[in-house]
């Protein structure tokens, strides 16, 4: 996971929450309200509407006895607190970024490497919940403790930047680059630049006084920080990707009887289908034309400048495959993608 590591005054705090809320979570198995959390906050209408669903769903698939009461906006959990807090029992579910815990949990790096698959539709497909990605996933997470719900994957992450546009691996050397995981800040590394590690909500200021040159980030970011105010450039390929995705502690899943674990399994799939289908609908209808009305400059690298991006980023493999530590699953994990 990235960011600090928890304080003793935070750990206390959320001992303190976990056992003040272990009556709550105890009484779910019988029906009542189950705690959900996220950073995500409800201005980024591209992903708040998949979190609804899931949450809408849940209810109905469980005949009322799972509905959620929902802490958005880092309300009780902030963006690098979700995964603590999950494991201690403050929330029983939460809503995060495969960025901020795939070092945590390395398979899930294998939706974020660059250039992993061809097109957004085929990335979707990989992250199918019936695929056999999903289940690796699972069974990898399992060891750690928990499991992964459902998610929808992000379209493609782009290199946004104030003064100059990136058409080479070159043009990025220098320059600092805001990215929320490991990941992503391999990736600019390969390209010669220097990864900025930063929560979405300091991106606007930190580029506004110049602390960093540009970022790497999907569209939804952009413009739901209004941050196509400031850049003035992005360059269109796959650079990266990351899914949002639903969890919950693997122990608490299955404790739950089977109506409940079944209508969990249906909200991931809700999320997964009906949220991914809102979403990319959002970036296509509103968010790219919003961008570009306000006067960034799309660039897109021809099959030349493509191809040296595609060497540049290379090491990135290596690196995931270092911290997966398991050549095997990797493989697997890389072949469900290219199969989708």
């Amino acid at each position: 996971m990235t960011g600090r590591p928890i304080g003793r005054r935070s750990f206390l705090g959320f001992a303190g929450l976990a056992l003040s809320g272990c009556a709550g979570a105890g009484a779910a198995t019988g029906g009542a309200t189950i705690t959900t959390a996220t950073y995500i906050p409800a201005s980024y209408d591209d992903l708040y509407p998949g979190i609804q669903t899931f949450m809408d769903t849940l209810a109905a698939q469980s005949g009322g006895t799972m509905t959620c009461e929902m802490f958005d906006s880092g309300t009780l959990l902030g963006a690098e607190e979700l995964l603590p807090g999950l494991l201690l029992g403050v929330a029983d579910v939460m809503f995060q970024t495969s960025s901020y815990v795939s070092s945590s949990y390395p398979i899930l790096g294998a939706m974020e490497l660059p250039f992993g698959a061809e097109d957004f539709a085929k990335q979707r497909r990989a992250i199918d919940p019936d695929g056999p990605l999903f289940a690796l996933m699972n069974a990898q997470l399992a060891r750690q403790g928990v499991r992964l719900l459902g998610g929808m994957p992000c379209t493609f992450e782009y290199l946004w930047t104030v003064d100059r546009p990136i058409l080479r691996p070159e043009d990025a050397r220098g320059l600092r680059i805001r990215v929320a995981g490991e990941i992503e800040g391999e990736t600019v590394k390969a390209l010669g630049a220097a990864p900025v590690f930063m929560g979405s909500s300091e991106v606007f200021e930190a580029l506004e006084r110049g602390t960093i040159d540009g970022l790497m980030s999907y569209i939804g970011t952009v413009v739901s920080r209004d941050l196509q105010e400031i850049v003035r450039y992005a360059t269109r390929a796959h650079f990266g990707a990351y899914t949002v995705d639903a969890y919950c502690r693997a122990d608490w899943y299955d404790s739950r009887p089977p109506d409940q674990r079944a209508a969990l399994d249906a909200a991931g799939r809700a999320l997964y289908r009906d949220g991914t289908e809102v979403m990319a609908g959002v970036h296509e209808r509103d968010y790219l034309p919003a961008v570009l009305a306000a006067g960034v400059r799309i660039v897109e690298p021809d099959d030349a400048e493509l191809a040296a991006f595609r060497d540049a980023v290379a090491p990135v493999y290596g690196r995931w495959h270092d911290l997966l530590g398991d050549p095997a699953v990797a493989a697997r994990a890389l072949q469900s993608i290219e199969n989708a």
